[in-house]
């Protein structure tokens, strides 16, 4: 029987990550996944893709709405190939997770394609696909299992046309009316990717806002936004159910004065968040408690309660996120090498990758207000940029909230063109505990979109923004 110093099971960011700082630590690594190719969720059915065609469904919205006015005239009609652009997402997804592979070989980790399970804290049975099974030995185990989709209870999913996220990626026609059900992330992002293409969508959301996690003024303006782009929102409606008969698919749904509505499409995303993953790890033989919703229950260290395995990503509390999974398997990592590794959960920024962005990271105003903490607000809208103007992305602003007395920044929100990459400079701030004046006086090239995070922080000191 094969020994191993560490074995994980579940090869997504979280796992895949946990196995290379392992092996650059010096430890004898191996990592199980039962898919056929590595990478998990995000890569497969997730992050991946769904940027992808995120960014194919921009480039021919940009085509029909945007061209003429940069002075680009295409004459004759201008097509939409749906299947050429499902296959580039899958051509991308395939190069990504080659990536993963090349990666494990080149840091000598072995991989076993199968179904992992605890045979008992120390030993892992590994169910092959031609039946057969294999039991290996590790002195520490990680579980990095992820999660899936979540529905409701009355809600048959039959993946044809009462789809989750992963039908809604290989869809093999655009959808006349697209009903989604959840105004989170993974609902807005596909219902933008669709409406876009020609699709009419319409969103039930329970809560009378949109991105219910995110600071309120992020879900007011995203929701405006989003509406100018004719998407078509149902707050504070509560689904009663939802049926697919041939092509049609009826959802009724009950809204804040009980009076029932019945909604009619010809396909139904359900996207009501997702729920962690722990079927065929016969968790029990291990000896590991998990919490009443799921998590697998850890400490601090994300250790669980027996002392050698140890859990990460969306197994685990938390916001499901790929860069919270892999911060995590670092930290794991360098925890079994002995070290004193830190995650500062208040620092991992939350992105929606709708157009305009939507990017955050620590608290928001509705949190410190809450909290009691006397806290002041810097805001700055992006139409009054140089840079936002030249690429006629006006929407949206940034918004920095500090410490009233010490200055010192306690959340950035922003949405608007790139502010996916632009949060990373709001968490280094953050992760320095810079000041509000600490970023207004640092140099901001011009013209960009992040002059608008300077501009921000000039307002939250002393309100003395320049350029508005």
């Amino acid at each position: 029987m094969t020994q191993y110093d560490v074995a994980i099971i579940g090869s997504g960011p979280g796992g895949y990550v946990a196995a290379i700082r392992c092996a650059q630590l010096g430890m004898k690594t191996a990592i199980i996944e039962k898919y056929s190719t590595l990478g998990g969720t995000c890569l497969n059915v997730g992050c991946i893709p769904s940027k992808a065609l995120l960014d194919s469904s921009h480039h021919y919205e940009d085509a029909v709405k945007h061209f003429e006015d940069h002075g680009i005239e295409i004459p004759g009609e201008i097509k939409i190939n749906l299947e050429k652009m499902i296959g580039r997402k899958q051509a991308v997804v395939d190069q990504t997770c080659a990536g993963v592979k090349f990666l494990m070989d080149k840091n000598k980790i072995e991989v076993y394609e199968g179904l992992g399970s605890f045979k008992d804290a120390t030993h892992i049975n590994i169910k092959k696909n031609d039946g057969k099974t294999e039991t290996i030995e590790a002195k520490n185990i990680i579980i990095a299992t992820g999660s899936k989709p979540s529905s409701l209870p009355f809600i048959k999913l039959d993946k044809e046309r009462v789809i989750t996220s992963t039908e809604a990626l290989k869809l093999k026609e655009i959808p006349k009316h697209l009903i989604v059900i959840g105004g989170g992330v993974i609902g807005l992002e596909l219902g933008q990717v669709y409406k876009r293409l020609g699709a009419e969508v319409t969103v039930i959301e329970f809560m009378d806002r949109i991105i219910p996690g995110m600071d309120g003024a992020l879900s007011k303006e995203l929701l405006k936004v989003m509406k100018k782009q004719k998407v078509k929102f149902n707050l504070s409606h509560k689904v009663k159910s939802v049926e697919a008969k041939g092509k049609e698919v009826t959802v009724i749904a009950e809204d804040k004065k009980g009076e029932e509505i019945t909604f009619k499409g010809d396909y139904c995303l359900v996207s009501v968040g997702r729920k962690p993953y722990t079927d065929g790890l016969n968790i029990e033989a291990s000896g590991v408690k998990l919490e009443k919703n799921g998590t697998i229950a850890v400490n601090d260290h994300l250790q669980t309660n027996v002392s050698n395995i140890y859990a990460l990503g969306d197994v685990v509390r938390g916001a499901m996120l790929a860069h919270k999974a892999e911060e995590e398997g670092t930290f794991v990592a360098e925890i079994l090498a002995g070290q004193k590794p830190h995650i500062d959960y208040n620092l991992i920024p939350g992105v929606v990758y709708t157009w305009p962005e939507v990017a955050a990271v620590g608290k928001t105003e509705e949190q410190l207000k809450e909290a009691g903490v006397a806290y002041k607000v810097g805001q700055f809208p992006m139409r009054a940029l140089g840079r936002a103007r030249a690429s006629m992305d006006l929407d949206g602003f940034v918004k920095i909230l500090a410490d009233k007395e010490t200055d010192e920044v306690l959340g950035v929100h922003m949405i608007g063109a790139r502010m996916a990459d632009l949060i990373a400079e709001a968490v280094t701030a953050m992760e320095f505990r810079a000041s509000a004046e600490d970023i207004s006086r640092m140099s901001h090239a011009h013209p960009t979109f992040a002059e608008a995070v300077k501009e921000a922080a000039l307002a939250a000191t002393d309100n003395r923004a320049l350029h508005v």
